[in-house]
């Protein structure tokens, strides 16, 4: 007879079903509709510039989820990610634009396409690892900005193109708000998709060819088909993200999609951290703030020294370079690391151990 004063602690997991399950606990469930709630009331609480900051960041956090599939979890550094948001964009903005596509059919399209071109390009990481991998991205950074930039019948050319916001019938996404929420569900499917994606057999191969990939070959693990994969799938919500933020700022141009917003997106998985979904939308968020902040902050203090306004402006972009180094020496498990380290702060508190 079991002894009624024997009390069970802990989280523990009897079968391999129980460790697959998305929400092993009561309590992940309802801190999970408890976000869910937040996201979808955001708007009744903030103003419509915040609005549309929010929205930002949401679409960057989707690009970033994508980026961290790649280079946290199956560890292949990419630096083209820029351009890789630039065939997002513009594939749904000719399909949207030109062919009069309806934006519902064009955003998959817009993440297939890129998924493809980001599959061709993953090709040589079977060969390629480390600085020459992130070389060969590099390159595809620059042939795939050379081509949009010069197949003037099919892209605009440097002019660009411009585009709508989409609609569900008759009702315009016009508004910020509109906007947001399509932006947020995105988001939380992605979420969705890529926890359940580590749970996986794929995603356990991921890992695998992320820590020792001459082991995981070793162990029957086909690593072209994993890397490549790893780059199509990441490719997949890079393209998405791109086509929101097409449709968003309804406008695509090359310049839009430079080197610098491939390392911005790089800045973002790793403050936020390598490896970590809930890491990639702290960066995210983190980058995507960062300028406004710095803005508000000069604007302040231009308020007092308006001669010095020029060289507060320029000290923006040391501070950004500034905030990564930092995070790499002293904080190299990002902004999620840290959040980890206050929950179980507050978790044993007062007690040290």
């Amino acid at each position: 007879m079991r002894n009624l004063f024997v009390r069970e602690s802990g989280n523990y997991k009897t079968s391999y079903s129980d460790d697959m399950k998305l929400f092993g606990t009561t309590g992940a469930k309802v801190k999970a509709l408890l976000i869910v709630l937040i996201v979808l009331a955001l708007p009744l609480l903030v103003s419509n510039y915040w609005i549309g900051l929010l929205t930002l960041c949401a679409i960057a956090s989707v690009g970033a989820i994508g980026l961290n599939i790649l280079t946290g979890l199956t560890g292949q550094i990419s630096i083209g990610v820029g351009a890789f948001l630039g065939v997002g964009g513009y594939t749904s903005a000719i399909l949207t634009s030109t062919y009069g596509l309806s934006f519902w059919i064009a955003l998959p399209i817009a993440g297939i396409v890129t998924a493809l071109i980001g599959g061709l390009f993953g090709i040589p990481s079977l060969r390629l690892k480390g600085l020459y991998l992130a070389i060969a991205t590099l390159a595809a950074q620059v042939i795939i900005l050379f081509v949009i930039s010069r197949w003037d019948s099919v892209t605009g050319g440097t002019a660009g193109m411009v585009l709508n916001r989409p609609s569900i019938g008759e009702f315009s996404l016009s508004s910020n708000t509109g906007y947001y929420y399509l932006c947020a569900i995105i988001l939380l499917l992605t979420i969705l998709y890529a926890t359940n994606l580590i749970r996986t057999r794929t995603g356990r191969a991921f890992l695998a060819v992320r820590d020792r990939d001459i082991a995981a070959q070793i162990m029957g693990i086909n690593l072209f088909q994993y890397k490549v994969m790893a780059f199509a799938i990441s490719s997949f919500f890079v393209g998405i993200a791109g086509a929101l933020l097409a449709h968003y700022t309804m406008i695509v141009s090359p310049e839009l999609y430079s080197f610098h917003v491939s390392i911005e997106y790089l800045a973002m998985i790793l403050i936020g951290g390598l490896g970590s979904i809930f890491g990639s939308i702290l960066g995210a968020i983190f980058i995507t703030l960062l300028p406004v902040s710095l803005s508000s902050i000069i604007d302040v203090l231009a308020a007092f020294a308006p001669d010095l306004y020029q060289l507060l402006s320029a000290f923006k972009d040391f501070v950004f370079g500034a905030v990564i180094i930092l995070f790499l020496i002293f904080e190299p498990g990002g902004l999620a690391h840290i959040w980890l380290n206050m929950k179980k702060y507050f978790r044993l508190w007062p007690f040290s151990y």
